[in-house]
């Protein structure tokens, strides 16, 4: 049986709903058995209110730009319907699910149940001590991020499926395909759309190989030190050769 993951990814007026935040901002990316399939959902939101001066360099999406858009409560069943049962996959979970419910909890809407995946916290067992925000991750693991000038919810699920992927089973974009999803409307990741509004994005996207997969053998300093290394490791060393 197929299993359906999807990495969720929002963008807010401000980091605390408690303060009378709000979403502006959905995105997320499906998976069906560790492979991107090109399906997805993003959603702007108007807030209803103003966002917070740090957040807006964040995002970069003004008040001007989201005033036409749906308010959450118009678009929740879709939202919902996309998600399904699906296991979620978020960095920084409490985040964005602590946002989601409470949007949920005002349109009237039961609270997402599905099982998740908080990549940062998977991030901080592996790498403790380190910095394990997405573009340290992304360092890391060599995924790109050259198109995240300004943060972007649909944008960072397809950078955060590179590297969940990467982080869990080293498998990183083999094909070539997750960073040919197109933005709404192919618009750049650092400008907003126009303000005459995007409808959401739900269905599959063109798929294309990027470029040839490179082979990145060692040098022959990094092959001496290698066999150096072995043979200071003397018997114990599986793979030295006799």
């Amino acid at each position: 049986m197929a299993v359906r993951q999807v990495v969720l990814d929002t963008e807010t007026t401000g980091i605390d709903w408690k303060q009378g935040h709000r979403v502006i901002e959905i995105g997320a990316v499906e998976l069906i058995d560790r492979r991107v399939t090109g399906v997805h959902y993003q959603q702007y939101l108007n807030p209803q209110r103003s966002s917070d001066p740090e957040a807006l360099r964040v995002h970069g999406l003004t008040a001007e730009f989201l005033q036409d858009k749906p308010v959450f409560a118009e678009v929740a069943d879709a939202f919902l319907d996309f998600l399904g049962d699906a296991e979620l996959i978020i960095h920084n979970a409490p985040f964005d699910l602590g946002f989601l419910n409470h949007e949920l909890q005002q349109a009237k809407k039961a609270p997402l149940r599905q099982a998740v995946m908080d990549t940062l916290v998977d991030a901080r067992r592996r790498h403790p001590g380190q910095k394990n925000d997405l573009n340290s991750l992304c360092r890391r693991y060599s995924v790109d991020n050259s198109r995240r000038d300004l943060h972007g919810a649909l944008l960072d699920c397809e950078i955060l499926a590179e590297v969940y992927l990467a982080m869990t089973g080293g498998q990183v974009d083999m094909m070539g395909l997750i960073s040919t999803i197109a933005l709404p409307s192919e618009v750049p990741a650092a400008s907003p759309p126009s303000s005459a509004g995007v409808a959401p994005l739900v269905g599959p996207v063109s798929l294309q190989r990027k470029t040839a997969l490179r082979v990145i053998r060692a040098s022959s300093a990094e092959v001496a030190a290698h066999q150096q290394y072995l043979q200071n490791m003397g018997s114990t060393a599986l793979w030295h050769d006799e």
